[in-house]
């Protein structure tokens, strides 16, 4: 039986993949008004993955014999000056997860339960590969500049990016 307070800690952290599914759904809509396809299916990836996050620790809260309470999901952002502005966010986000994540493994630490932080240990893990994915992008688009033939290189190389269902835990 899973804690009372790792229950609201994974609780507000399923929030939180539901709301980071949430965002880059919007950034994917912000890409296709700007026809930039590659950049919408490499969002529309993202959006896969943060789902599976959510129902990972949806499903792993009631292994646990835990009750999962969903909350509301804060409205996203709508609109980004440049797709560079865009990426800077999405950094930032990542960043805020890997935060989040570090927190609620200080929680599962907190009450002793080794279960959770083995559980953890594959977030904490996807969270580098996050921040190191999306930094390459934002590299890339720092070096393009306002280069519109490089962008469309870009779009194309990210209409390859393909989501693998994770196996979680």
């Amino acid at each position: 039986m899973i804690s009372e307070k790792m229950e609201k800690a994974f609780n507000d952290q399923i929030n939180k993949e539901l709301y980071s599914e949430y965002l880059y759904l919007s950034m994917q809509a912000y890409f296709e008004s700007l026809n930039l396809k590659g950049f919408v299916n490499w969002f529309t990836v993202q959006v896969q993955e943060e789902h599976a996050h959510a129902i990972g620790m949806f499903d792993y809260l009631h292994e646990r014999g835990g009750k999962v309470e969903l909350q509301a999901i804060d409205k996203p952002r709508t609109e980004w000056k440049s797709p560079l502005e865009c990426f800077e966010n999405v950094l930032e986000h990542e960043q805020y997860v890997t935060s989040r994540i570090n927190a609620l493994m200080d929680t599962a630490e907190e009450v002793k339960d080794r279960a959770a932080l083995s559980f953890l240990d594959w977030y904490l893990k996807e969270q580098v590969e996050e921040e190191a994915n999306v930094g390459n992008v934002l590299a890339t688009l720092k070096l393009i500049g306002d280069d519109k033939k490089a962008l469309l290189m870009l779009d194309k190389d990210l209409a390859a990016r393909t989501f693998v269902q994770p196996v979680i835990g």
